[in-house]
Protein backbone atom coordinates (compact mmCIF):
# COMPACT_ATOMS: atom_id res chain seq x y z
CA UNK A 1 0.00 0.00 0.00
CA UNK A 2 1.34 3.44 -0.89
CA UNK A 3 1.95 6.09 1.74
CA UNK A 4 -0.43 9.05 1.51
CA UNK A 5 0.13 12.66 2.51
CA UNK A 6 -2.65 15.09 3.38
CA UNK A 7 -2.57 18.65 2.09
CA UNK A 8 -4.79 21.48 3.30
CA UNK A 9 -5.46 23.90 0.44
CA UNK A 10 -6.96 27.32 1.24
CA UNK A 11 -8.94 28.71 -1.69
CA UNK A 12 -10.24 32.12 -2.77
CA UNK A 13 -13.56 30.55 -3.75
CA UNK A 14 -15.00 27.07 -3.25
CA UNK A 15 -15.98 26.91 -6.93
CA UNK A 16 -12.42 25.92 -7.86
CA UNK A 17 -12.36 22.94 -5.47
CA UNK A 18 -13.53 20.68 -8.27
CA UNK A 19 -10.36 21.50 -10.25
CA UNK A 20 -8.19 20.08 -7.44
CA UNK A 21 -9.20 16.52 -8.34
CA UNK A 22 -6.43 16.24 -10.93
CA UNK A 23 -3.79 16.73 -8.20
CA UNK A 24 -5.08 14.03 -5.85
CA UNK A 25 -8.13 12.75 -3.98
CA UNK A 26 -10.27 15.54 -2.54
CA UNK A 27 -11.41 14.26 0.84
CA UNK A 28 -13.26 17.25 2.30
CA UNK A 29 -14.28 20.76 1.23
CA UNK A 30 -15.34 23.40 3.76
CA UNK A 31 -17.63 25.99 2.22
CA UNK A 32 -17.60 28.40 5.16
CA UNK A 33 -13.84 28.39 5.79
CA UNK A 34 -12.93 27.95 2.08
CA UNK A 35 -10.44 25.13 2.30
CA UNK A 36 -10.10 21.61 0.93
CA UNK A 37 -8.30 18.53 2.25
CA UNK A 38 -6.47 16.70 -0.50
CA UNK A 39 -4.60 13.38 -0.33
CA UNK A 40 -1.77 12.46 -2.72
CA UNK A 41 1.20 10.08 -2.78
CA UNK A 42 3.87 10.95 -0.22
CA UNK A 43 6.66 10.91 -2.84
CA UNK A 44 4.79 13.37 -5.06
CA UNK A 45 3.58 15.69 -2.28
CA UNK A 46 6.37 18.28 -2.63
CA UNK A 47 5.79 18.60 -6.37
CA UNK A 48 2.04 18.83 -5.92
CA UNK A 49 2.51 21.53 -3.26
CA UNK A 50 4.57 23.71 -5.60
CA UNK A 51 2.04 23.26 -8.42
CA UNK A 52 -0.85 24.16 -6.12
CA UNK A 53 0.91 27.25 -4.77
CA UNK A 54 1.35 28.57 -8.31
CA UNK A 55 -2.39 28.39 -9.07
CA UNK A 56 -4.17 31.78 -9.03
CA UNK A 57 -7.13 30.62 -6.93
CA UNK A 58 -5.03 29.09 -4.12
CA UNK A 59 -4.15 31.26 -1.10
CA UNK A 60 -1.84 28.83 0.72
CA UNK A 61 -1.04 25.14 1.03
CA UNK A 62 -0.16 23.36 4.29
CA UNK A 63 0.94 19.81 5.05
CA UNK A 64 -1.34 17.78 7.29
CA UNK A 65 0.21 16.58 10.55
CA UNK A 66 -2.02 13.52 10.84
CA UNK A 67 0.68 11.04 9.81
CA UNK A 68 3.20 12.35 12.32
CA UNK A 69 0.87 12.42 15.34
CA UNK A 70 1.02 9.66 17.93
CA UNK A 71 -2.29 7.78 18.08
CA UNK A 72 -1.52 5.44 20.97
CA UNK A 73 -2.26 7.05 24.30
CA UNK A 74 -0.63 6.04 27.58
CA UNK A 75 -2.20 6.00 31.03
CA UNK A 76 -5.73 6.14 29.69
CA UNK A 77 -8.19 4.71 32.20
CA UNK A 78 -11.65 3.58 31.07
CA UNK A 79 -14.68 5.26 32.59
CA UNK A 80 -16.27 3.15 35.36
CA UNK A 81 -19.83 3.91 34.22
CA UNK A 82 -19.12 2.82 30.64
CA UNK A 83 -17.31 -0.29 31.82
CA UNK A 84 -20.41 -1.26 33.85
CA UNK A 85 -22.70 -0.75 30.81
CA UNK A 86 -20.53 -2.98 28.62
CA UNK A 87 -20.69 -5.81 31.15
CA UNK A 88 -24.50 -5.66 31.25
CA UNK A 89 -24.77 -5.73 27.46
CA UNK A 90 -26.40 -2.37 26.75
Amino acid sequence: MTERQGLVVYLNSVKQAKALRKYGNVHYVSKSLKYAVLYCDKEKSEGVMTKLKSLPYVKKVLLSYKGSLKTEFENSRPDKAKEYDYKIGL
